[in-house]
């Protein structure tokens, strides 16, 4: 028994490092947005209501369905990822909308033309960053700040026609960029602890929508992207 209470000992603050003690990994987000996918021009939409019927990952544990929402939660280790991906990798110029609440950590959002598990990758940072990045692979695509508390729900927006894309964040127009290296492919929502070794994190209102060939969306970067 002397032996028992001393491994018990030693485990509580191992419990208190992976999280299990952290009220905030199981709180309930605030509501959701409303689900609203237009009439037409629909290649994808899913508000969770039916599962996990529409999407592929390679770690179903870290991935559920949640008060009908799309939750995410990885082990307090730092550097940890996971993907959820849904579409066709034939899918070229199209705009994919949703609605994302980080309730720990920091990373959240989106990859587009996804080929294989690579893609282009759009990252809405908390914490003390509070930007939004885009990036492939390793190589920098574009940055500028935005204010994303965690708690709270935000609506982000990429379009990719021809060789251009374009990142929107509430509504707000945040990056404008060309770069011809991924003609098409499938979308994908990551799931990342970072070097702050959290992420518990809830996705909804998944929409794709095709766009036509003609660059008539917004052609100017904002005034201030950092």
């Amino acid at each position: 028994m002397r032996i028992r209470w001393h491994f018990l000992l030693l485990a509580a603050p191992l419990l208190l490092l992976n999280g299990a003690a952290d009220p905030t990994r199981f709180a309930n987000p605030p509501q959701p947005p409303r689900f609203a996918p237009p009439e037409s021009g629909v290649l994808f939409a899913d508000d969770f209501s039916s599962g996990l019927s529409l999407w592929q990952t390679e770690q179903p544990k870290v991935w559920s369905v949640t008060h009908g929402m799309l939750r995410a939660d990885l082990p307090d280790l730092k550097q940890q990822r996971s993907l959820i991906y849904a579409g066709d990798e034939s899918w070229t110029d199209y705009a994919v909308d949703l609605d994302v609440c980080m309730m720990r950590g920091v990373d959240k959002g989106v990859i587009v033309r996804a080929q294989g598990t690579a893609g282009v990758g759009v990252d809405l940072r908390g914490g003390t960053y509070q930007d939004v990045v885009m990036y492939l692979r390793e190589w920098p695509l574009g940055k500028s700040a935005v204010v994303n508390a965690n708690g709270t729900w935000n609506h982000i927006r990429v379009e990719v026609r021809g060789s251009r894309y374009t990142v929107a964040v509430n509504g707000e127009l945040k990056i404008v960029r060309t770069d011809q290296r991924r003609p098409q492919g499938r979308i994908a929502l990551p799931a990342y602890t970072g070097g702050v070794a959290q992420c518990t994190v809830y996705y909804d209102n998944v929409i794709v929508t095709a766009l036509g060939t003609v660059e008539n969306g917004p052609t100017k970067a904002p005034e201030h992207p950092e």
